[in-house]
């Protein structure tokens, strides 16, 4: 399964809507980009589109943050880019939240490849020249 489609900034909500709607039933989705490709914009969307009402941001500096969903369960967003390697990853806790069961945003898993579980869904986000953006999902067997 891949699934793709260009974007700009004005149709982010129709295409957060169109993830969750072909995403099944992954919890983990880890977010492929460069820097500017627009991951924590995104993420801000689709946690927008799920109703949390904490206040969505970066966690470049804390590592992880849990926002908290309308049903009492959260959705933890998780930045792995000041890591350096697996080891880092593990002791500071990400690997037990990932095995956890809830819903989790992955920035830069390529720091930590090895910690992910199978049913993990890659995320590319690619930056366009126009401006827009590109989104494709993948299926770990498309890996």
């Amino acid at each position: 399964m891949e699934r793709m489609m260009e974007f700009g900034l004005g149709d982010i909500e129709t295409v957060a809507n169109w993830f969750w709607q072909h995403t099944g039933d992954y919890s983990v989705f880890a977010f492929h980009g460069e820097m500017g490709a627009g991951k924590t914009t995104f993420i801000k969307t689709l946690c927008r589109v799920k109703k949390v009402t904490d206040v969505v941001t970066s966690p470049s500096f804390s590592l992880v943050n849990e926002y908290r969903l309308p049903d009492g369960g959260s959705i933890f967003h998780i930045d792995l880019y000041r890591l350096r390697d697996e080891e880092e990853a593990r002791m500071a806790g990400i690997e037990d939240i990932l095995y956890g069961g809830s819903l989790c945003f992955v920035e830069w898993p390529d720091k930590a490849p090895g910690i992910f579980p199978p049913h993990t869904l890659p995320v590319h986000l690619v930056a366009l020249p126009d401006a827009s953006r590109q989104i494709k999902l993948e299926s770990p067997s498309d890996v």
